[in-house]
This record gives structure tokens, C-alpha cells and sequence, in this order.
């Protein structure tokens, strides 16, 4: 049945909210005082998290919602946020009538931007029409577009990623090492996805490996451990030269190495003498 929400003068109408993270974990919200059941999930009374008012048109341009709140609620923590937990999480948001549980969904998006303020956070929505303003054309590039390992790239993920322990751990260089990695030089711009331990789910990209650890893109934990387990995933920088020299796979090579570029506009013959 179809419920018209605010057809009368005096109505018990709350807000909800759900989180879809990437790791699967899900968690709902409402702005009643109270838990509520419905959508076959409990969505926990948090009162102190308020969304901005939902603009919906019928143009192609996105529908702009901010959601604020205090991280007071134990599902949602500053740890979290800074660990990149909710990075891209699905959102959905709508009105529920807290008697009889009638509930709408006004808002599908995903998670954007989080800025965070003392004990309080301020995350972009970002809305379905999105999609529509990302550019599929192709871009001519010096270097591969494909991602390692995608379905582009065709090289075998198993191959190039293992399972390996913490070794040792470098808080101030934010750096770690583990037992049985690749070399330095082939874990360069390679990931590291944790398997447990305080980040267990959480993708970190490496931005160094000449230390001898990995130096790690996201602030690293004192509660990691010696042996938690991570897959590490090599690097690759997305040249011709290794693409052929190190995965003898440039037959899939996504880009225009060999293309001249702006400049040869501008060059002019010169005197010889």
C-alpha cells in the first residue's frame, strides 16, 4: 500500500537511512528516539545525525544531499572514516512513519566527501544521476589506462597477489614489512587489502617500498599486530616497457606510447649552421 506522507496536520513521521559499505557490512539509521524495525533490517536510533533537505528534479544533473552528524554511535567511528570503511558506501534515504512502519525512499546515491570536525563528521551524498557525467570516451595516454589486473588488463590477479604476515611495523614512517613479499620494487604502486587485525577489510595502496617496508597511503594502527595477515598485491607503473618486459602482456596494453604529443605542434626547422 502506497502511504501519503504528511496528508494530515498531525503525523509520526521519522528519517532513515541505510549504509551499504564495500566490505558488506550494512547499518541503518533513523531520527526516532527509538530502533525500528522494517525493510528487513533494524535501523538504530541515532537523533543526532540530520540530512539537508533532498532536491529531486527531472534534469540530468545530480541531486545534491549532505548528511551531518556526531560520531556518538559506535557503528560509525572516526577510526572508521579515516580507514576509509565507508568510501563509496551506498546510500539510501527516506521518510517512515514510526506507528505503522509505512516507509518511501526519497534518495539512492553513494557516499562522498567526509570532512570531519572535532566529534562531528559531514559526508556528500552523492546521487544516482552521477553516473551520468562520467566521461567513457577514452583519453590517448602515454601510459596504460587499464587497471592491473582488471578485465582490460588480463593479467592473473592470483598470480600477483599473496598472503603474507606482518613482520615488523614502522608507526613513524608509517611503514610495515611482511614475511615472504614480493621485492620492493614489484609491490611499487601495488595494495595492500587487510585479512584481519584493526583494518581487516580495508584496501591501502603503497606509495613507497624503498625503506625496505611498505609505506602505506592511510595512517597505520598501534593495535596492529606481528602476523596479521594481508594480501599484497603487486604494483605496476603502467608503462609499455614493463607491461612487455616484466608481464610480457602488451598485447593488452591500453594506451598510445608511441603517439607524438602537443609539442610537435609547435617545433619549427632550425639552421643547421
Amino acid at each position: 500500500m502506497t502511504h501519503t506522507f504528511f496528508d494530515s496536520e498531525l503525523e509520526g513521521v521519522a528519517t532513515w537511512w541505510s549504509i551499504k559499505r564495500r566490505d558488506g557490512v550494512t547499518l541503518g539509521f533513523t531520527s526516532h528516539n527509538r530502533d525500528l524495525a522494517f525493510r528487513g533490517m533494524t535501523y538504530r536510533a541515532a537523533p543526532g545525525m540530520i540530512p539537508s533537505a533532498i532536491r529531486r528534479t527531472a534534469s540530468l544533473e545530480r541531486d545534491a544531499v549532505e548528511v551531518e552528524g556526531v560520531l556518538s554511535h559506535d557503528s560509525i567511528s572516526s577510526s572508521d572514516l579515516e580507514a576509509g570503511r565507508f568510501a563509496e558506501a551506498r546510500i539510501a534515504i527516506g521518510l517512515v512513519d514510526w506507528e505503522t512502519l509505512d516507509h518511501a525512499t526519497l534518495f539512492n546515491g553513494s557516499l562522498g566527501n567526509v570532512s570531519q570536525e572535532d566529534s562531528s563528521f559531514t559526508a556528500e551524498l552523492r546521487s544516482a544521476k552521477a553516473s551520468f557525467e562520467l566521461d567513457l570516451v577514452p583519453r590517448t595516454s602515454p601510459t596504460c589506462r587499464a587497471s592491473f589486473c582488471d578485465a582490460e588488463c588480463g593479467a592473473n590477479a592470483a598470480r600477483y597477489t599473496h598472503l603474507c604476515q606482518v613482520s615488523s611495523i614502522d608507526l613513524e614512517l608509517n611503514g610495515v614489512a611482511f614475511t615472504g613479499a614480493p621485492s620492493a620494487a614489484n609491490m611499487r604502486d601495488g595494495q595492500v587489502k587487510w585479512v584481519d587485525g584493526p583494518f581487516a577489510g580495508v584496501t591501502m595502496e603503497v606509495i613507497d617500498a624503498d625503506t625496505g617496508a611498505l609505506t602505506l597511503d592511510r595512517p597505520l594502527s598501534t593495535e596492529i599486530s606481528l602476523g596479521n595477515l594481508a594480501y599484497l598485491r603487486e604494483g605496476c607503473d603502467h608503462t609499455i616497457a614493463t607491461c612487455n618486459a616484466r608481464f610480457a602482456n602488451a598485447v593488452n596494453f591500453r594506451g598510445e606510447p608511441h603517439l607524438p604529443g602537443n609539442d610537435l605542434l609547435t617545433r619549427y626547422p632550425t639552421s643547421s649552421g
